[in-house]
């Protein structure tokens, strides 16, 4: 089983060796101090082949020393990157974030427990929202067939048969996932679907 990789955007050596601590073994963690630094990593995941592990998630503090961390959260939406975002910040929230492209909002400190239930939230977060783009793809392939053919040979088709079959499996493995989820996860959920 692959290890998931996050990378940690932290001016702060201390707080980024601290987010490792916290976050080693159970995940492959990256830092860099710099939103031009963090910038760089992404462009480079963007341009490489599948044969690379990709960033999974991100815990970005907002203010950084070149830049504010809005410029990376730009940079994970103009290069269509398939990761979620965390900020984790001693920033207190203002009515600018509605416009800023995150999943999770945490205020600094920290604890081990809280650094961990976040990135389990983003997360799950991810594993729901690619089973909700499945699905759809899924009842919109299942409606085309059935406008174009016959129930006959509807039928008569293993394909068709097999469609339905992951449908409803789908159906079980997002009603268990759904489980853990609040509604505010179900809120991220709709909005990245609206950007799929």
């Amino acid at each position: 089983m692959t290890t998931s990789t996050i990378l940690v955007v932290e001016d702060d050596t201390a707080v980024a060796q601290l987010y490792v601590q916290f976050l080693e073994p159970e995940y492959h963690v990256i830092t860099t101090e710099t939103a031009a630094a963090a910038i760089s990593l992404l462009r480079e995941q963007a341009a490489r082949t599948e044969s690379h592990q990709p960033i999974d998630a991100v815990l970005l503090d907002r203010r950084l020393p070149d830049a504010p961390g809005s410029d990376v959260l730009d940079v994970i939406t103009a290069e269509g990157l398939d990761c979620r975002v965390a900020m984790v910040t001693g920033v207190k929230p203002g009515f600018d974030i509605l416009d800023m492209g995150f999943d999770l909002y945490i205020l600094k400190p920290v604890t081990r427990t809280e650094l961990l239930e976040a990135v389990e939230t983003l997360f799950v977060r991810s594993e729901y929202g690619g089973l909700l783009r499945e699905a759809a793809s899924l009842v919109s392939k299942r409606a085309l067939l059935e406008s174009q053919k016959s129930e006959a040979e509807l039928d008569a088709s293993e394909e068709y048969r097999e469609l339905l079959d992951r449908m409803a499996a789908l159906d079980e493995e997002i009603l268990a996932v759904a489980g853990s989820l609040s509604s505010d996860d179900y809120r991220v959920m709709f909005r990245d679907l609206g950007n799929a």
